[in-house]
Order: structure tokens, then sequence, then C-alpha cells
């Protein structure tokens, strides 16, 4: 499996119990959708690694209890800690409309509805206290938040992300 065919789910933040026990706080809206999983593959050291998942609860504050067959001491938790938690991205339900996932759109071409094909986008970084499109125009970068209020529309099968910036902000950038 490679990391570019996944999505980050969280992160191990810390034992629980002295039989390996381990809590990970989830990145998701949703984390309901995630607590009965058998198995996940945890980053470490570079690489995708998988673990199965013996018993978990999800608890308050989104965070997922979880108990990986095999590890069964302390030591053994203390390995896991910090490692990122992620699942193939098929694991993902489909969004429709102007939702998306910030993986989904990188590639997408961005129409403004005044200046016309803006670029690219590179990459959407989450920033407090909204997400950026950060799209490449030949040479330079243009940032636009990725909010509902700019976006008009999402093309998945042209791979089109429809927005109307605010006037002057693109020009800002060339």
């Amino acid at each position: 499996m490679l990391i570019e065919d996944c999505f980050e789910l969280g992160i191990i933040s810390r034992k629980h119990g002295f039989k390996g026990g381990v809590v990970a706080k989830l990145d998701t809206d949703q984390p309901e959708k995630y607590e009965n999983l058998e198995s996940v593959f945890l980053y470490i050291n570079g690489e995708l690694i998988p673990f199965f998942i013996a018993q978990s609860q999800l608890l308050p504050s989104k965070v997922l209890r979880i108990q990986f067959e095999g590890i069964q001491t302390e030591e053994a938790a203390d390995q896991l800690l910090g490692a990122k938690v992620y699942l193939p991205t098929s694991f993902l339900p489909p969004l429709s409309g102007k939702k998306f996932y910030f993986h989904e759109v990188v590639g997408f071409q961005v129409m403004d509805k005044e200046y016309g094909i803006v670029g690219a986008i590179k990459v959407v970084l989450e920033r407090p206290p909204q997400p950026v499109f950060v799209i490449q125009n030949n040479d330079r970068e243009i940032l636009i938040p990725a909010i509902d209020e700019f976006i008009d529309s999402i093309d998945r099968e042209q791979k089109i992300v429809y927005l109307h910036a605010p006037e002057g902000l693109i020009n800002l950038y060339l």
C-alpha cells in the first residue's frame, strides 16, 4: 500500500493502560464511522505497516481507544506513540456538490468567473481560520481561500473547480 493511496485518519497520541492499549486522536467530522475497523496502517519509520485491531472503543472528543493484535505490553505500545494512522482512500464515502476531500482536488484546474483559467491546484493547506487552495500559475503560486462562498461548483469529470475569487485577489499575485 502506498501512502498516496491513503488518507490520514489521525495519530496515536498516548498509551492506555498497562497491556499495550493506545489512544488515537481522530481527525474527522464523523468519528463514529471508524469505531469498528478491522485494521489500519501506521506510518512508522517511513513505511505504512498494517496493524489488526483486536478491540476498539470510541470515546468522547474524537478519540478511539485501540487494542492491536500482538501489542500486549507498555513497551510495545511505546513504539507506536506519535505514529500517524492511515486508511485506504476507498474507505472514504464519495462526496458531491461543493464538498470535497483536500487530496481529491489536487491537480484540478481552477476557473475563476472573472479571470478565467487561474492554474492547477498544487495543494490544499489546512490553515486557520479556513483551508487555502495553493494554485500553480506558471512560475507563481496563487492562494485563494477554499471556502463555500468562493466555490461555485466542482466538475469531478473534467477536473475543474469553478470559483469566484474576491475582486482583485488573483491580480495581487500576478
